[in-house]
């Protein structure tokens, strides 16, 4: 389905101050930026708006502030290295709304860049206070939204802040409802997807949906542990999610009525303890016995996978199979992310976790689409709509 919101490619921004919400909410070490992906994923925004003569303000959330601020989650570290990857100054402002703001703001010039500190340092922020909303659209002529990490939020910068300027998509937010959607409208088959992942109350509308919707439905990580325990089948020590058990239960009788195969792990990797020195056991079974956690899909159960994406149309990954971080429990993981990089068809990855051990193998670059969004980016697939895209104008 075609993207129907306006884009910042419909804009004419010469001069103008055009507020731009990113989202750099990225991992800090000792001061420095540890991650930027998400720093990269906004350039192609802030490098067309630089091309076209614009003033541009950016504004972020980072971490969980709770409305105050806090030194350890400031944005300073991030217009550093956004400075380095932009090969031009980004000036930093110490507030997120005020006098030094608005100063530092009407000082910009065409192709200039400023950061403002982050947003939930104000405490309306997250409760899309109208006060704060009027506060931030005063500092730009025009607002682009291309944060879709937040796009599932009503937040004063986000839905906020779109009732008071003439409202677009960035480029980046753009791609992502256009190819998560595309996954989940209209996608060519066979469509697979993997979930992975803790909880099955985290993904219940994800499985819900796509039982619907695709193919076949591969299940790993220790979401499945709910499905074997509504069987009867033992998990021993396994991370189970009590509440799960009989929301696993109902996906299954959805399973039976639905067209798409629902995969679960026929062996398992187990371990006495979550450590990468734990007594290892792979399993020739699902059934995990006392004294032992499952914490990785066994090698058939991996292999079957891989075939099942190698010969998808499309395929959507969200969720590791089990505790990749771990050496002893990241063969599952590894195969499935080697099959999604090396698959034919359409591949999209979604989930922190998974972008992380895309990253982890190297194969990061082999995907045709990671997405940057979280809870966004369930909530999308979920079918629900998102208040940051709805908040802005219709092409």
């Amino acid at each position: 389905m075609p993207f129907d919101r306006a884009t910042v490619r419909d804009l004419d921004p010469a001069g103008k101050a055009v507020l731009v919400r990113v989202d750099f909410n990225v991992p800090l070490d000792d001061g420095r930026v540890a991650d930027d992906t998400r720093i990269r994923a906004a350039l192609p925004t802030i490098e067309l708006l630089v091309s076209k003569g614009a003033r541009i303000i950016l504004a972020s959330h980072l971490g969980r502030p709770d409305g105050r601020p806090d030194p350890d989650l400031s944005l300073a570290p991030v217009a550093v290295r956004l400075a380095e990857l932009l090969g031009r100054p980004v000036r930093f402002c110490p507030e997120v709304v005020g006098t030094r703001a608005t100063e530092m703001a009407s000082e910009l010039g065409p192709g200039d860049v400023l950061l403002l500190e982050n947003l939930r340092f104000e405490p309306g922020e997250t409760s899309d206070d109208e006060g704060l909303a009027s506060d931030l659209a005063a500092l730009a002529d025009l607002y682009v939204n291309d944060a879709f990490g937040a796009a599932h939020r009503s937040h004063a910068s986000t839905a906020g802040v779109a009732r008071h300027l003439p409202a677009v998509a960035g480029l980046l937010l753009e791609q992502e409802v256009s190819r998560l959607s595309a996954v989940a409208e209209s996608p060519e088959r066979p469509l697979v997807v993997v979930l992975g992942g803790a909880k099955v109350s985290d993904k219940i509308g994800l499985v819900s949906r796509f039982l619907e919707i695709a193919d076949e439905l591969l299940i790993g990580g220790a979401m499945c542990f709910p499905f074997f325990r509504s069987q009867g089948i033992e998990t021993g020590n396994s991370l189970c999610e009590e509440e799960g058990v009989s929301l696993a239960s109902d996906l299954l009788d959805l399973a039976d009525r639905s067209d798409c195969e629902l995969r679960l792990p026929v062996d398992l990797v187990a371990g006495r303890d979550f450590s990468a020195e734990t007594e290892v056991s792979t399993l020739d079974s699902n059934s995990v016995p006392d004294g032992w956690m499952g914490l990785d899909i066994g090698p058939a159960t991996a292999r079957g996978y891989a075939e099942a994406i190698s010969g998808a149309a499309t395929i959507l990954w969200n969720g590791p199979m089990g505790a990749f971080e771990l050496d002893p429990f990241s063969d599952g993981t590894r195969t499935v992310a080697e099959a999604v990089a090396g698959a034919d068809g359409l591949t999209v990855v979604g989930g922190g976790d998974s972008v992380a051990a895309l990253n982890r193998f190297g194969l990061e670059d082999s995907v045709d689409w990671v997405s940057t969004g979280g809870g966004a980016s369930l909530e999308l697939l979920e079918g629900r709509s998102l208040p940051g895209v709805e908040a802005l104008g219709r092409a």
